[in-house]
C-alpha cells in the first residue's frame, strides 16, 4: 500500500464528505419543511397556524442551503507558494507532485499564477482564465514561462493545470497547489491577495538559503496577515544543499536563518508562538528531491546521480515538511472551509426547529380549542334534540287542549246564535211579493243575510278569544323553542315568525244547506180542518193524515152505503205498509184514529141528521147560530188580514223553523272545522319553529363535522411538525458530532 493512502489529507476528504451528506439531509429537511409550512399556510381551515413570514423565512433558507451545498461541493484545500523570483517555488511544487509539471529554471521563470489540481481524466490539460477550452499541458511553458510570454496574460492572471490523480496521490485528496510570480516583480500585491490568497489554507514562503529573508517577501506577508487572521505560514529555506560545500558553517547559518525566520513569524507576524515556530521552518533542496523522485519513478535508485553530502537528511526534512504541511492544511482547511458553514447550518436548523415548535404549539392550542368547541357543540346538539322531543309532545297536548276549547266555544256560540235566529231573520228587510220570481230573489238575499249575520255574530262572540288563545299558544311555543336557536336567529325570531291576527272562517254555506226550503204562504184558517189536524197530529203527521182522508172520501163517493164501513179498513193497509219504516208506533195509532174519524164522515146522511138533531135538542139553535156566526166572523177576519206582510211573516217563521233544524245539524261540523283551523294555525307556527330548530341542528352537525375535519388536520400538522422537529434534533446531533470531530482541537 502506498503510504500516501494514509495521508492526513484524507481527514479533509472525509470531513468534506460528511459535511456534504449533512447539508444534503439539511437541504431535504428544509425543503420538506418549506412544503409543510406552505401547505399549512394555504389551508384556509388552519388559519394562524403557520404565518407567511415563516414560509418566506424557510424558503429563503432553502435557497441559501442550495448555494452553500454547491459551494461545499467545489471546496478544496489550497496552498499558495510565494517568494522572490528564482527561489524555487515551482521546483518545490514539482517535487511534491513528483514530476516536472510547472516550468522551472534559472532567472524569472513563472510569469503568472498557476494552480495545479487533480482530475479524474487520464490526460492532463489546462484552462486559461475566462475560458473553458481545454488546452494541452505542453503549452504551459508557452503560457506561463517568462521567456515565452503570452501577450494575453499578465502577472495577475491564472492558468489552471489539471493533472491526472492517477499520476499523483497528493492531488487525490482535493488539494490545489498554486504557484505565483516572484513578489519582487510587481507592486500589485493587494490585488493578488484579494484574488488568490483569501481562500488559501496554507502559505508557503520559499526563501533562498543562500541569501536571507528580504523586505519584499516580508512586506507581502505583512499584507496577507492584515487581510487574514493568523494565516498558516511555512517557510522553506530552499537550496540548502549549498551548505554542503561549507560544512563548518552549516550549523551557524542554519541557526541564523532559524532565528530570523522565527522572529519573522513570532515577533513580526505573530501567527504562531515561539515554541511552535520551529515546526514551521524547514531547510530543504527541492531540486534534489525532485530529481531523486523522478529517478525512482523511472526505476532508478533515489541516490543516483551527483548529490551533495547530507542528501538523506534534506530528503527527510522535505518529507517532514510534507507531513507537517498535510496535517496543518487538513486541519486548517476543515476549519476554514467548513466551520462557518457548519455554524450557519446550526443556525438554520435551530431556526427551522423553532418554526416547527411554533407551528406545533399553535396547532396544539388550536386542537384543544377545537376539541372544547366540538364538545360544547355536541352537548348543545344533544340538548336541542332532547328538548325538541320533549317540547313536541308537550306542544301536541297544548294544541289538543286549545282546539278542544275552541271547538266547545264555537259550538256554544253557534247554539246560542241558532236560538237567536228569529231575531236575525226579523232584522232582514227587503221588498217582498208572493210571485215566484220575487220569492226566489227574496229567499236568496235572506240566505246571504243569515250567512253574513251568523258569521259576524260568531266572529264577535269567538274571534277575539280564539285569536288571543292562538297568539298565547304561539308565544308559549316561541318562548319554549327560542332557547334552542342560535343567538343570531333568536334576535330575528320576530321577523322569521311574525305575529299576525288569526281570524276564524265560519263557512256555514247556508245557500246549499237550505237549498230545498219550500215555503207555504197560502191562506189557512186557524180553525179549519187542516189546521186542527196539524195542531193535533203535528205538521208532518197531519199531512199524511189529510192525504189519507182525501183517499177515503174519494172511495166513499164510488162505493155503496152499506159497504162503506166494511170497506173503510182496507185503505189503511197501503198507508201502514208504506210508512212502516219511517213512522213511530205513536204515529201509527194517531193515523188509525184519523182513519176512523174520516170513516165517520162517510156515513149516510141519516147519521148526520141524527147527530144534528141530538145537538139541536141539547144546546139549542141560538147557541149554534152564535157559534157559527163567530166562526164565520173569525174566518172573515183572518181572510182579510192575510196580506203580503202576513205572508212574509209566515215565510220567515217557516224559514226559522227550517233553518234551525238544518243549522243544528252542522253545529258539530262547524265547530270541528274551526278547531281544525286553529290547529292548523298553531301547527303551522310550530312547524316553522321546528324548521328553524332543524336548520340549527343541521348547522350544528355541519360545524361539528367541520371541527372534526379540522381536528384531524391539526393532528396531522402536530404529527408532521413533531417529526420535522425530531429530524432537526438529529441534524443538530450530526452537526455537533462533526464539530467535535473535525472543528474542535483534539487533545
Amino acid at each position: 500500500m502506498d503510504p500516501r493512502d494514509r495521508s492526513p489529507l484524507k481527514h479533509f476528504v472525509v470531513a468534506k464528505k460528511k459535511i456534504n451528506d449533512v447539508f444534503e439531509q439539511l437541504l431535504g429537511y428544509v425543503q420538506e419543511g418549506s412544503e409543510f409550512v406552505k401547505d399549512t399556510c394555504q389551508n384556509d381551515s388552519l388559519e394562524q397556524i403557520a404565518e407567511k413570514a415563516q414560509l418566506e423565512e424557510i424558503e429563503a433558507y432553502t435557497g441559501k442551503l442550495a448555494v452553500i451545498k454547491e459551494v461545499l461541493a467545489r471546496r478544496h484545500m489550497k496552498v499558495a507558494f510565494f517568494g522572490r523570483t528564482s527561489n524555487g517555488k515551482s521546483t518545490v511544487i514539482n517535487a511534491m507532485l513528483r514530476d516536472r509539471v510547472l516550468p522551472s529554471g534559472i532567472g524569472h521563470t513563472t510569469n503568472c499564477f498557476l494552480s495545479v489540481e487533480g482530475t479524474d481524466e487520464d490526460k492532463a490539460y489546462l484552462k486559461t482564465e475566462g475560458s473553458e477550452e481545454e488546452k494541452s499541458i505542453k503549452t504551459v511553458n508557452q503560457l506561463a514561462h517568462a521567456l515565452h510570454m503570452d501577450e494575453s496574460l499578465d502577472a495577475g492572471c491564472l492558468v489552471k493545470v489539471f493533472w491526472p490523480k492517477t499520476k499523483c496521490a497528493l492531488l487525490r485528496d482535493d488539494l490545489v497547489l498554486m504557484d505565483s510570480p516572484g513578489t519582487d516583480v510587481t507592486t500589485q500585491l493587494d490585488s493578488w491577495i484579494d484574488k488568490f490568497c483569501l481562500d488559501a489554507d496554507v502559505f508557503v514562503l520559499v526563501a533562498n538559503s543562500e541569501s536571507t529573508l528580504m523586505n519584499t517577501e516580508k512586506h507581502f506577508f505583512h499584507k496577507v496577515n492584515e487581510r487574514l487572521s493568523k494565516p498558516n505560514i511555512f517557510i522553506l529555506n530552499n537550496r540548502w544543499d549549498a551548505s554542503a560545500s561549507e560544512p563548518e558553517y552549516m550549523e551557524d547559518v542554519r541557526k541564523q536563518h532559524m532565528d530570523r525566520c522565527v522572529n519573522f513569524l513570532v515577533e513580526e507576524l505573530k501567527v504562531v508562538d515561539k515554541e511552535q515556530a520551529p515546526n514551521h521552518i524547514f531547510f530543504v533542496s527541492a531540486k534534489e528531491v525532485l530529481n531523486s523522485r523522478m529517478q525512482r519513478a523511472q526505476g532508478m535508485p533515489e541516490t543516483g546521480g551527483a548529490l551533495a553530502e547530507g542528501f538523506q537528511d534534506r530528503l527527510k526534512e522535505f518529507q517532514s515538511f510534507e507531513r507537517t504541511f498535510e496535517e496543518c492544511i487538513s486541519q486548517s482547511a476543515v476549519k476554514t472551509k467548513f466551520e462557518q458553514h457548519t455554524i450557519r447550518a446550526k443556525q438554520i436548523t435551530e431556526s427551522v426547529k423553532d418554526i416547527m415548535d411554533q407551528i406545533h404549539i399553535a396547532a396544539a392550542e388550536k386542537r384543544v380549542a377545537s376539541l372544547e368547541e366540538r364538545e360544547y357543540l355536541m352537548d348543545r346538539l344533544e340538548f336541542v334534540r332532547n328538548q325538541l322531543n320533549l317540547l313536541i309532545e308537550d306542544i301536541k297536548k297544548k294544541i289538543k287542549i286549545v282546539t278542544e276549547q275552541v271547538e266547545k266555544q264555537v259550538s256554544n256560540a253557534m247554539a246560542e246564535e241558532i236560538c237567536r235566529l228569529s231575531v236575525l231573520i226579523d232584522e232582514f228587510h227587503t221588498d217582498f211579493h208572493p210571485s215566484p220570481h220575487v220569492l226566489k230573489i227574496y229567499k236568496s238575499e235572506l240566505l246571504n243575510h243569515v250567512e253574513k249575520g251568523m258569521g259576524k255574530n260568531l266572529a264577535f262572540r269567538c274571534s277575539d278569544a280564539v285569536n288571543a288563545s292562538v297568539q298565547s299558544s304561539q308565544k308559549d311555543m316561541i318562548e319554549c323553542l327560542q332557547p334552542l336557536l342560535p343567538p343570531t336567529v333568536q334576535s330575528q325570531i320576530d321577523m322569521l315568525i311574525p305575529y299576525r291576527k288569526f281570524d276564524l272562517s265560519y263557512d256555514l254555506n247556508c245557500a246549499t244547506l237550505c237549498a230545498d226550503f219550500q215555503e207555504n204562504i197560502e191562506f189557512q184558517f186557524s180553525l179549519g180542518w187542516t189546521a186542527l189536524v196539524s195542531r193535533f197530529l203535528g205538521p208532518a203527521n197531519a199531512k199524511r193524515a189529510l192525504m189519507l182522508i182525501d183517499q177515503n172520501l174519494q172511495l166513499s163517493a164510488t162505493t155503496p152505503t152499506g159497504g162503506a164501513v166494511a170497506e173503510a179498513a182496507p185503505p189503511r193497509a197501503p198507508v201502514t205498509q208504506g210508512q212502516s219504516q219511517a213512522v213511530m208506533t205513536q204515529e201509527e195509532i194517531m193515523m188509525s184514529m184519523a182513519a176512523n174519524l174520516a170513516s165517520l164522515t162517510s156515513r149516510t146522511s141519516m147519521s148526520v141528521v141524527i147527530v144534528g138533531g141530538v145537538v139541536w135538542r141539547t144546546i139549542g139553535w141560538r147557541v149554534i147560530a152564535l157559534s157559527m156566526s163567530l166562526y164565520g166572523l173569525l174566518y172573515l177576519y183572518e181572510r182579510l188580514t192575510w196580506t203580503t206582510k202576513a205572508k212574509e211573516r209566515a215565510l220567515k217563521k217557516q224559514f226559522v223553523d227550517y233553518a234551525t233544524e238544518k243549522l243544528q245539524m252542522i253545529v258539530s261540523f262547524t265547530s270541528s272545522n274551526c278547531s281544525h283551523q286553529v290547529q292548523q294555525e298553531i301547527a303551522s307556527t310550530f312547524a316553522r319553529l321546528c324548521q328553524q330548530v332543524d336548520i340549527t341542528q343541521r348547522e350544528l352537525e355541519s360545524e361539528i363535522s367541520r371541527l372534526t375535519t379540522k381536528i384531524q388536520e391539526l393532528e396531522k400538522v402536530q404529527t408532521h411538525s413533531k417529526a420535522l422537529r425530531h429530524k432537526a434534533t438529529e441534524l443538530e446531533k450530526q452537526l455537533e458530532n462533526f464539530t467535535s470531530q473535525y472543528l474542535q482541537p483534539q487533545n
